[in-house]
């Protein structure tokens, strides 16, 4: 199976459903013309079908490992790597005054969902990257700028994120990590981190910046007393290149389910020489600007899977033969049986819906940053939790049905279809769990009453009204779901035991997602009247939005009956 990049359903969406006009109309993205977008998505096609994708099962089949403590990455990633970094895709939205395009992150993230669907093993390094740059961008001193931001943007030196220790996983207050000031404007940093993304690699020219988590003498326990470093592996000289080696070494690299590709690792720090980064002791603050970009761009890997595994079942099932098919299908492939065009279906169907939300977040981030406008940077932190969980979310399940439409096939790894269920089953693990995403939906992101929540939905209602004069049943299915979350929403907003909300958390996110796709098709249909999206919306609206209801269900029961069975009865 070929890989094909999106391209089109992302024109789409930047056309008719999501809308780039007003983004365009801002004076920092006043370039992102029509013909610029087309031409970037284009051109980042080409990479992706033409140079990424071929490394996509080389990855799997000649994992990195560690040899003589040097990581060895597979056969080609090098060259992958290098075409990212030479196209300047690495810092598509990173600040022109080191080298960045300023680009909007709609499109940042949408180029990271094609290089996900084509290879998501080497995709990682550059989203880390672009990660540690806008960290840097926010939060380190002007003389790091200055230093470490051209050659992160240029793609010469790769960046990472190194939060979790063995004791201290989501609870990143625990790590033990410490720092120390060396009195020169350095500091000293010892400890071990786990779980280490593209914690290095066998790069010619290459050095690893890490942004490591580490807490100062005397700092307080807890994520308050965090504070955040910048070490390098190398060391830069007095001309800004990499030098001698730092206090940075690979322990071992993590043997995974899947990802093989790229290099987890463990990292050992002895008296590693590094940087402050932000104010001491607001290392989390910091960090969380790092891990927000990371979190819209794990949900546009899930998204990314899903599609290829959604390519990779359509082009088994279309060659696939096997006993007696529906005569409506027009084919004597298992695409005309009924089970097989519903899992088809479904798949696509949920592909795009996640995709559409990603967008959504995406344009708000970039309102949010050419406006400073308090209610688009609501709207964009709402959306992030449920754009990483959703999108986590349809990229497992998506992958799992595919192999499904294989049948024994899918179980065979030959046939590509098993590795994307393996290469996507962390992302809703990784950068926050989506149980995370879900308790910081119905806890901090509604600490403002449930405002930004209510505002999305009255906007919605108001479009999916004006839609009713078109398709007044898919209307009316959606603005009937839509206040069912509102209710909902309301009820979660009056739980002041947070254990309450807890409890609904992750349901509630899942039917807040399922709404937000029915709209989102709505749109689609209304710009598609009578063509494949109008079809594809019915099919979402009638069969996979009736799941909110149950969802809802569930949100609203409290926490006592997850209680209920003791540990003994758990057990039994």
């Amino acid at each position: 199976m070929t890989y094909r990049a999106p391209v089109e359903d992302y024109n789409f969406l930047f056309e008719h459903v999501v809308g780039l006009e007003a983004l365009r109309a801002t004076e920092k993205f006043s370039e992102a013309t029509d013909d610029v977008t087309r031409a970037i998505l284009t051109e980042a096609a080409k990479l992706c079908e033409e140079v990424l994708a071929p490394l996509q099962r080389v990855g799997d089949l000649d994992p990195a490992h560690l040899e003589n403590g040097v990581v060895r990455t597979p056969k080609g990633f090098e060259a992958g790597f290098r075409a990212i970094a030479d196209g300047g895709w690495v810092g598509m939205s990173a600040d022109p005054e080191y080298g960045g395009m300023g680009l909007p992150m709609a499109l940042t993230a949408s180029v990271g969902e094609m290089m996900s669907g084509a290879c998501i093993s080497l995709q990682l390094a550059p989203m880390l990257t672009q990660g540690n740059i806008e960290a840097l961008e926010h939060h380190a001193s002007d003389a790091l700028k200055e230093l470490y931001l051209p050659k992160l943007i240029s793609g010469e030196w790769i960046g990472t994120m190194n939060l979790t220790e063995p004791q201290a996983g989501s609870d990143v207050g625990a790590l033990t990590s410490k720092a120390v000031d060396n009195g020169d404007g350095t500091y000293a940093i010892s400890g071990q981190k786990i779980y280490i993304t593209w914690g290095d690699n066998d790069f010619a020219g290459s050095n690893t910046c890490h942004l490591v988590l580490a807490r100062l003498p005397d700092a307080p326990a807890g994520v308050r007393g965090i504070s955040l470093f910048l070490v390098p592996k190398l060391l830069p000289d007095e001309n800004g290149n990499a030098g001698a080696r730092n206090g940075v070494s690979v322990v071992s690299l993590e043997h995974k389910l899947g990802l093989h590709g790229s290099p987890t690792c463990v990292m050992q720090y002895d008296d590693a020489t590094g940087w402050l980064v932000g104010e001491k002791e607001g290392g989390m603050a910091a960090m969380f600007t790092m891990m927000n970009n990371a979190r819209l761009g794990v949900g546009a890997q899930g998204v990314g899977i899903a599609e290829a595994a959604y390519q990779h079942a359509l082009a088994y099932a279309t060659d696939r033969k096997q006993g007696k098919t529906n005569a409506l299908a027009a084919t004597d492939s298992i695409l005309g049986h009924a089970d097989v065009r519903r899992m088809l279906t479904s798949m696509k169907a949920d592909v795009f819906a996640a995709r559409a939300i990603s967008v959504c977040n995406a344009v708000a981030i970039d309102m949010a940053t050419a406006t400073g406008e308090k209610a688009w940077k609501a709207r964009a932190a709402l959306l992030t939790p449920i754009s990483k969980a959703f999108g986590s979310d349809t990229g497992i399940a998506v992958a799992d049905t595919g192999v499904q439409v294989h049948g024994g096939m899918g179980f065979v790894e030959e046939t590509g279809a098993a590795q994307f269920c393996r290469d996507v089953r962390v992302t809703s693990i990784y950068e926050g769990t989506n149980g995370i995403q879900a308790m910081d939906l119905v806890a901090r992101k509604m600490m403002d009453g449930g405002d930004a929540a209510m505002a999305l939905l009255d906007e919605i209602e108001e479009e999916v009204e004006q839609a009713k004069e078109v398709f007044p049943n898919l209307a009316s299915d959606v603005w009937e779901a839509c206040e069912s979350l509102r209710e909902a929403t309301e009820w979660m907003v009056a739980q002041t035991d947070m254990q309450e909300r807890f409890a609904g958390a992750v349901p509630y996110l899942r039917a807040f997602a399922r709404v937000l796709g029915g709209h989102l098709h709505l749109k689609a249909a209304l710009a598609d009247r009578g063509g494949p999206r109008e079809k594809l919306a019915r099919f979402y609206i009638q069969r996979l939005l009736p799941e909110y209801a149950a969802q809802l269900v569930h949100a609203q029961a409290g926490a006592a009956g997850l209680y209920a069975l003791t540990e003994e009865e758990l057990a039994l």
